[in-house]
């Protein structure tokens, strides 16, 4: 007999604990609705949630798929401490996925995007800040730095900067002298940069956390399952099945399981095209020297962000499907990256630290999957994000329970639909 935790109309379950889950769960239960968060890992560390950069980013306008990035990343390809990598292999989703980049990666999709990018940056910002003094947890609002360490790096961010400025991004470009403005405690080897001053930085784990005691403090509830396929009343979804054979029904269900919802949407006939884009991060517990603002070095493409008193240093893109083995040379190069910006820190400083690894879900045209279904009026899918999905999982969220409340959105959500590559 298969266990049934059945619910009412008001009802919502949530596939995945990660941010985009808990954000869209959060927002669901404080909108009075019965909320079941179903997630195969009770500590939600496995995924992006705990690891990741902890940037809120509202300077990110530009889509993964964007002009220059193609042949940048085939000279990467070559270098095995290079941030970028894609892992060859026979598959046709892969082919697919690279296809569709191709297709994306030109100066058109970015002017298409760049109003959306903006426009959902800020918003999740504004409710970054929101959900910070609500329920507790430290967010630092003093901008992000992009630093450069050659002229052609300097010129490239300074058009960039440009962009922002058009868009009414507040937006400075600066040089060597102001390095110690930001950084009086410790020494930037740079030539200057671009200071995002609306971007944010937390502590990953302090956001998941706040999170999930909201979520139980209005009446939600997480159950440790995996979820492997859905439940039907006719031909439509009224629930998930576990692994188990645990049933747990709902008036809705949203797949916000990051790569996980891949095979889910196959289940539903929904074939969407995402790669895991595996990155790497490592944390320094006690740093010789304390840095003030979190900062993108350009160079390196690496993130560097400081977490209270520990120091979060991260990297890599390699787009490797669901592999999760951990490159010793691609960690190197985010080490010795960071060092060549911050000389007062050196390899040594990282030795006998345990890496991170954590896949970030990539759509081909660098945007998110935001929406419901067609064929399935039930389901709503919130996947995608790449390395946005902290910074965007408030605006998610807040949007999810837009859609199951069946109120119009008030951002325009054509762009992002599940279904818009076919």
């Amino acid at each position: 007999m298969i266990p049934n935790m059945a619910k009412d109309a008001n009802s919502v379950v949530v596939v995945g604990g990660g941010v985009v889950g808990l954000a869209s769960a959060y927002y669901l239960a404080k909108a009075g609705r019965q909320v079941t968060v179903v997630e195969r890992d009770s500590t939600l560390l496995s995924g992006c949630s705990e690891g990741n950069a902890g940037m809120i980013v509202p300077s990110h306008f530009i889509p993964l798929a964007a002009p220059g990035v193609i042949s940048q990343g085939m000279k990467w390809m070559l270098d095995p401490k290079s941030p970028f990598f894609l892992r060859p292999r026979l598959d046709f989703d892969l082919a697919r996925w690279v296809w569709l980049f191709f297709r994306h990666a030109n100066a058109g999709h970015v002017q298409r995007s760049e109003h959306l990018l903006r426009d959902i940056g800020l918003e999740s910002r504004r409710l970054h800040v929101e959900l910070a003094r609500e329920r507790g947890f430290h967010l630092e609002e003093r901008g992000l730095l992009m630093l450069c360490q050659s002229e052609k790096g300097l010129d490239e961010e300074a058009e960039v900067a440009k962009d922002a400025i058009r868009l009414g991004l507040d937006v400075e470009i600066f040089g060597k002298d102001r390095l110690k403005d930001f950084e009086p405690g410790a020494s930037v080897e740079a030539l200057g940069g671009v200071w995002f001053k609306q971007d944010c930085h937390l502590s990953p784990l302090d956001f998941v956390e706040a999170l999930r005691k909201a979520i139980v403090a209005n009446g939600g509830t997480f159950l440790e399952e995996e979820v492997v396929g859905f439940a039907y009343e006719g031909e439509q979804v009224i629930g998930v099945k576990t692994a188990t054979g645990t049933l747990v029904e709902g008036g809705k269900v949203v797949l916000a399981g990051g790569m996980a919802s891949l095979e889910l949407a196959r289940k539903l006939g929904l074939k969407i095209p995402m790669q895991g884009g595996k990155g790497y991060s490592l944390t320094l517990k006690e740093p010789k020297k304390a840095l003030q603002l979190c900062s993108l070095l350009k160079e390196g493409r690496v993130a560097v962000t400081p977490m209270g008193k520990t120091l979060r240093v991260a990297g890599t893109m390699e787009i490797c499907g669901s592999d999760t083995s951990l490159s010793p040379a691609r960690l190197q190069g985010i080490i010795e990256s960071f060092c060549r910006f911050y000389p007062d820190f050196s390899p040594a400083d990282f030795e006998g630290i345990e890496p991170w690894v954590g896949l970030r879900p990539c759509s081909p045209d660098g945007l998110p999957y935001l929406g419901r279904l067609s064929n399935q009026e039930r389901v709503i899918v919130a996947t995608g994000h790449s390395m946005m999905g902290l910074s965007l999982a408030p605006v998610t969220g807040w949007l999810v329970e837009k859609l199951v409340s069946g109120e119009a959105s008030p951002i325009d959500l054509t762009a992002l639909e599940p279904t818009r590559f076919g």
